[in-house]
């Protein structure tokens, strides 16, 4: 029998060397094949912020596919929960 599967949201923000590095481009690609939704931004401190929504398996292999990224390397993450937006449709690069 088939169950929903349940949504939830987080805020991640990725230090290390994510930024010149393909790291937007990597996620979004992610993102799309898993179907995760979101979005993804460069911030000043040469960190990068993303807030991701999908089943806990989307958003984990999404960041695995992130990792495995050339020349990307994730020192630490900085993750908390949010709630889940039921409009939000795609995944996209956010600018300042």
């Amino acid at each position: 029998m088939f169950t929903k599967r349940k949504l939830i949201r987080k805020y991640i923000r990725f230090y290390g060397w994510v930024q010149a590095v393909g790291f937007r481009y990597r996620a979004m690609q992610a993102a799309e094949h898993y179907g995760a939704t979101g979005w993804v931004r460069n911030e000043y401190d040469d960190s990068v912020s993303m807030e991701i929504q999908g089943t806990e398996k989307q958003i984990d292999d999404v960041i695995a596919a992130i990792e495995r990224g050339t020349y990307i390397r994730i020192e630490r993450m900085e993750v908390k929960e949010l709630s889940v937006d039921p409009e939000e449709r795609g995944f996209r690069v956010s600018y300042h």
